[in-house]
């Protein structure tokens, strides 16, 4: 059952809140790793792209947080569900998000690729493919684009969303069920909410996204190797 929702934009620090998450003891979080790792979780989230409800015991068997998309897209179906968890709203400057939305785009599984791919890059970039209904449905609704298509809305519009995004989610919950959260805060917001001690002597875990995704992609398409762990580089 979920104690922790994660409703904040991808690229918004969300594997760094994944793994802080999991050091404080809510864990396992469900982040699009999960999709990307484990082949029978694309089942989980395959109604969403018809717009039927989920089931989230399902979706989520096993976990005890959730953050980045899917997931987070559905913050609001997973309150209602869950009215014990608390929820945390990821946010950065929202250029800076634009513009490592359009680095995640160049990265990304919709890039070119070469012809021959080995066995777990193929079997990968087709999961994918299955899941692009919900994910279509997704940016859509957040974005007002195809983003399975590696289109972005031009900045100004995608900013708008973003700040659109941050005010809905703090109008629809009671202050005492809502952290906004910038990971540049540290432990201490987090653990404050969470009602948990702060780790002594450990650096909260900023994670370079971008880098994580780029090696990952290189090593599944030219030697078919995809990561077993969420393990990004830090900053």
């Amino acid at each position: 059952m979920l104690q922790v929702i994660g409703a904040g934009f991808p690229r918004t620090g969300t594997r760094s809140l994944k793994v802080a998450l999991e050091r404080l003891g809510f864990g396992p979080c469900y982040h699009m790793f999960e999709i990307l790792s484990k082949p029978d979780h694309i089942e989980r989230w395959l109604p969403a792209g018809s717009g039927e409800p989920l089931d989230w015991d399902k979706v989520f068997a096993g976990y005890r947080s959730a953050t980045d998309w899917p997931a987070s897209h559905f913050w609001r179906e997973q309150a209602a569900a869950y009215p014990d968890a608390k929820v945390v709203l990821t946010v950065r400057d929202p250029h800076r998000w634009y513009r490592s939305m359009q680095a995640l785009i160049a990265v990304g599984p919709g890039r070119a690729l070469p012809d021959a791919l080995p066995p777990a890059a193929k079997e990968m970039f087709t999961r994918m493919e299955r899941l692009r209904p919900v994910t279509d449905r997704i940016s859509q609704e957040a974005l007002g684009v195809h983003f399975a298509n590696m289109e972005l809305p031009e900045e100004s519009a995608a900013v708008a969303a973003f700040d659109r995004h941050i005010e809905t989610v703090k109008a629809s919950l009671p202050a005492e069920r809502l952290l906004v959260f910038d990971v540049r805060e540290g432990w201490e917001p987090l653990c404050r909410f969470l009602g948990v001690e702060v780790p002594t002597g450990e650096p909260f875990p900023h994670l370079n996204e971008s880098e994580w995704m780029r090696e990952t992609l290189e090593k599944l398409v030219t030697e078919g190797i995809f990561p077993t762990d969420a393990t990004a580089p830090q900053q």
